[in-house]
C-alpha cells in the first residue's frame, strides 16, 4: 500500500483526511489517497491563476511543440497507465490500453493548435477600417473526472485547456487516483511548466471548493446526472463556463434485416466491455419484430464463453465491478428484474467467483418494459436489457421518451432506415452499425436531454470554444479630417 499526494505546483502536497483505493479484482486495499480540504482547494487555485499569468504568453508555436512531446510521451508509457488504470479500476490490461489511445487522440488534436486558434481579418470595412477576430484563454479551468475512464476523460479536458493558454486544475475520481499522478508527471516532461497542470484528490468538499471559487473560470465535468446538475447549477450561479456530461441509457435498435452475427458481437462488446461501467455502454437492445428470437441465443452463446476474472491476467474478458457497494447495488437490480417479472436469459449473480474480488457475471434480460427500474435506470454495470417492439416507428418513440440521450445506435441493412433513425432520434452521438459512437477527436462527444448540462460538448472544436473567449478589433490608422464631428452611429460606410 502506497500514500498518494495532491500534486500543486509541480509538488507534493499530503492531506489529513484520506480514503482507501482499492484492487477490484482482489479486494483489498492498495494504497491511500488524501480528501482536499477548502484550503488545499484554494492552494491550488492561486497556484495556478499565477502559472496562467506567464502561461498566457507562451507563443502558440512553443504550446503547439509542447503537445507534440506530450503525444510521445502517453504513446511511450501507454503501458505504464494502462497497468495502473487496470490495478486500480479493474477493466482488462487491453481494455485500458485502448482508454489510453483515445485520450491520446485528443492530445494530437492540440497539436494542430496553431490551425485551431486562427481568427478572421477583414480588411477595409468601411473607410481606412480594418476588423480582425482573436480567441483568448480564460483563466483557472478545473476538471471533475469519473472513475470508469482515469486517463481517457482527464485527457479529453487538459491538453485543449491547457494548449489554448489556460491553467487547469484537475479533481480525479478518488476511486483510482494514481494515474493521474503519471499524467502530471507527463506533463511536466513535456515541459509544461509547474502550476499550469495541478492535481488535487477529494470528494464533494473539493469538488464544491471548485465549483465556488471566484478565481476558477470554468469548469468541465463527467459523471451521474444528479452530480452534474448540481456541477451545472452550482458553477452557473457563480458565474463560470460549464460543461457538465450526465448519465445515459444507451438504446441499440436492431432491425429485422440486420446481421444477426455482427448484432449479438456488438451488443456483447458494447454492454459488457469494461463490466458494463461505461457511459456509452448499450445497455438496452430495442428488437424490432423478431430480431430478439434471432440475436438472443447468440448473444448468450458468446456470454457462455466469457472469461470474468483480474483484468491483469491474459485471456480475462471482463473484470471486476469498482467497489464491493456498486458490485452489491447492480446484483439487486438484477433482482428486481426478476421480481418484476424480466425474462434473465443468463442471470450474472449464478458465476462463480473466485477470490474476494468485486465481480458479478453479465447478465442478459429479455421481455423487458419501459416501467421496471432495470429499463428505467442507470445501471453502470454488465446488465442488458432486451425490450420488444412491432417497428422502427415505436423504436424510435421508446428511445425519444427516455429522459438520457448521450448515444443511440440501429443495425440494419435498410439506408432509409438508416437515415430515419439518424435524423429523428433524440441523442447527441448516433451508430449506424457501430453500436458504440464515440466521435474521433476531430468532433466533439455530448449528449441530449439529461446526459448534457451546458452548450457545449467535449474535446474537438466545441473545446476550442468553451476554453476560450472571443474577441473582435475594430482598428483605423487614418483618421478622417472633418469639418465638425460626427455625432451619428457608424454604418459602416
Amino acid at each position: 500500500m502506497h500514500e498518494i499526494e495532491h500534486r500543486i505546483g509541480g509538488k507534493p502536497v499530503t492531506g489529513a483526511r484520506h480514503a482507501d483505493v482499492y484492487n477490484p479484482a482482489l479486494g483489498t486495499v492498495v494504497a491511500r489517497v488524501p480528501l482536499a480540504s477548502a484550503e488545499v482547494v484554494d492552494d491550488a487555485v492561486r497556484t495556478a491563476q499565477t502559472a496562467f499569468e506567464s502561461w498566457r504568453r507562451v507563443s502558440v508555436a512553443k504550446r503547439q511543440r509542447i503537445m507534440f512531446t506530450l503525444r510521445d510521451l502517453v504513446v511511450r508509457h501507454t503501458d505504464d497507465l494502462a497497468r495502473i488504470i487496470t490495478t486500480e479500476h479493474g477493466k482488462t490490461f487491453d481494455d485500458a490500453r485502448g482508454e489510453v489511445g483515445r485520450g491520446m487522440e485528443v492530445v494530437e488534436y492540440a497539436c494542430a493548435l496553431p490551425e485551431l486558434l486562427k481568427g478572421d481579418h477583414s480588411l477595409n470595412v468601411a473607410t481606412d477600417v480594418d476588423i480582425h477576430s482573436m480567441r483568448q484563454p480564460l483563466g483557472v479551468c478545473a476538471g471533475i473526472t469519473p472513475f470508469n475512464f482515469p486517463v481517457m476523460v482527464p485527457l479529453w479536458m487538459s491538453p485543449m485547456a491547457i494548449a489554448t493558454g489556460n491553467a487547469f486544475i484537475l479533481k480525479p475520481s478518488e476511486r483510482d487516483p494514481s494515474a493521474s499522478l503519471l499524467l502530471a508527471d507527463l506533463f511536466a516532461e513535456a515541459g509544461i511548466p509547474d502550476g499550469v497542470f495541478n492535481v488535487v484528490h477529494g470528494d464533494k468538499v473539493a469538488v464544491d471548493a471548485l465549483l465556488q471559487h471566484p478565481d476558477v473560470a470554468a469548469v468541465s465535468f463527467v459523471g451521474s446526472t444528479p452530480v452534474a446538475k448540481h456541477v451545472y447549477e452550482t458553477a452557473a450561479a457563480a458565474g463560470k463556463r460549464v460543461q457538465a456530461l450526465g448519465g445515459a441509457k444507451n438504446h441499440m435498435v436492431v432491425m429485422p434485416d440486420a446481421d444477426m452475427v455482427g448484432v449479438a458481437d456488438a451488443l456483447t462488446s458494447s454492454a459488457y466491455g469494461s463490466a458494463g461501467e461505461r457511459c456509452m455502454a448499450v445497455s438496452v437492445a430495442v428488437s424490432v419484430g423478431d430480431a430478439a428470437d434471432r440475436f438472443i441465443p447468440l448473444v448468450e452463446q458468446r456470454l457462455a464463453s466469457l472469461s470474468v476474472g483480474n483484468g491483469l491476467d491474459d485471456g480475462t474478458d471482463m473484470g471486476p465491478l469498482i467497489t464491493r457497494e456498486h458490485r452489491d447495488r447492480v446484483s439487486g437490480y438484477v433482482e428486481r428484474g426478476v421480481e418484476a417479472g424480466a425474462t434473465a436469459v443468463v442471470d450474472g449473480r449464478d458465476m462463480p467467483v473466485d477470490g474476494e474480488g468485486f465481480f458479478l457475471g453479465p447478465t442478459l434480460f429479455d421481455n423487458v418494459s419501459a416501467d421496471m427500474d432495470i429499463y428505467r435506470d442507470e445501471i453502470f454495470g454488465p446488465v442488458l436489457a432486451v425490450v420488444r417492439v412491432p417497428s422502427l416507428e415505436q423504436a424510435l418513440e421508446l428511445v425519444n421518451d427516455n429522459p438520457y440521450g448521450n448515444g443511440a445506435a440501429i443495425f440494419t441493412e435498410n439506408g432509409v432506415a438508416a437515415n430515419i433513425f439518424s435524423a429523428e432520434v433524440t441523442a447527441g452521438m448516433v451508430g449506424v452499425n457501430v453500436p458504440i459512437p464515440v466521435p474521433l477527436s476531430f468532433y466533439s462527444f455530448g449528449g441530449w436531454k439529461n446526459s448534457l448540462f451546458g452548450d457545449r460538448h467535449i474535446y474537438g472544436p466545441e473545446a476550442i470554444a468553451f476554453y476560450t473567449r472571443g474577441k473582435v478589433v475594430t482598428s483605423r490608422w487614418r483618421l478622417p479630417r472633418q469639418a465638425r464631428p460626427d455625432m451619428g452611429f457608424s454604418t459602416g460606410s
